[in-house]
């Protein structure tokens, strides 16, 4: 797993599963977005105004990458 945070765009992105898969995104609600690979699995999970919708610094950093 691996989460990055893009402090410029406000959006955080979780990826759940390295390999590499053909992705279908499927909108949870208006700042959500999950990515779901061809079995069906959440592969990975965008966040975005993240720091509006979530306390960031209860997640970060665990492979943390920050935009400069």
């Amino acid at each position: 797993m691996t989460i990055s945070y893009d402090s410029k765009t406000d959006l955080l992105y979780i990826r759940l599963d390295q390999n590499a898969h053909t992705l279908t995104n499927r909108r949870v609600n208006e700042d959500v977005v999950l990515d779901i690979d061809e079995k069906g699995k959440i592969a990975g999970i965008e966040i975005m105004d993240a720091s509006r919708n979530i306390q960031l610094d209860t997640i970060l950093p665990v492979n943390f990458k920050k935009a400069s």
